[in-house]
């Protein structure tokens, strides 16, 4: 990290840059999060426009279980940048696999709702509206939860072989940051599409 000598009359106080790190993935957030805007205000803009069935309140249900799996991984992951810092490398490795376990969990049921949906109901992308644009949101917070996956899954490799100390927890902070923006997205795509959309 970076410091500016900053001279007041009397004392030199230092500034911190921010991390290059920190700077680039809250860029790629903003960049992220715009394009999740677009895909949030088409299926509202969309939603109960479709001509033909089925509709939301015929096929979905409250995903409860995954929901409460992927928020709680933003508590898991929080503990293992706390484990991480302090040098508790099986603590944060522990906590790091919990994290990914709850990762899986949520992607596993969203492919199974999905399962149900295309072979039980009859509703594909190109169904009707609703189908377009539920699997677009949907699928684009699928993919951004397996990219998040395959990073921290990663570290764990990493963790495990021993190649994983303090000094690593600043990058580890940056992965921990884009999956809390994969966590409060869905929260957002949860309330619009099986809360307010239904």
């Amino acid at each position: 990290m970076s410091t500016v000598p900053i001279k007041h009359p009397g004392q030199t106080v230092e500034w911190h840059l921010p991390s290059k790190r920190r700077v680039g993935m809250s860029a790629l957030i903003t960049g992220e999060s715009a394009i999740f805007t677009i895909f949030v205000v088409a299926y509202v803009f969309y939603v109960g426009k479709s001509l033909t069935g089925p509709t939301p309140a015929q096929v979905l249900e409250v995903p409860t279980l995954s929901t409460i799996c992927l928020l709680s991984s933003s508590l898991t992951i929080w503990r293992a940048e706390k484990a991480i810092e302090d040098e508790r490398i099986a603590s944060f490795t522990l906590w790091l696999a919990t994290t990914i376990a709850l990762g899986a969990a949520f992607l596993t049921e969203t492919a199974l709702e999905w399962k149900k949906l295309i072979f039980q109901d009859g509703l594909t992308i190109s169904t009707n509206l609703f189908g377009t644009t539920f699997y677009s949101l949907v699928g684009l917070h699928a993919t951004h939860v397996v990219v998040g996956l395959l990073l921290l899954t990663t570290t764990l490799v990493f963790s495990l072989l021993g190649w994983v100390d303090s000094r690593h927890s600043e990058r580890f902070g940056v992965i921990a940051l884009y999956w809390h923006f994969v966590d409060g997205v869905w929260v957002v795509v949860f309330t619009v599409v099986y809360l307010i959309g239904r």
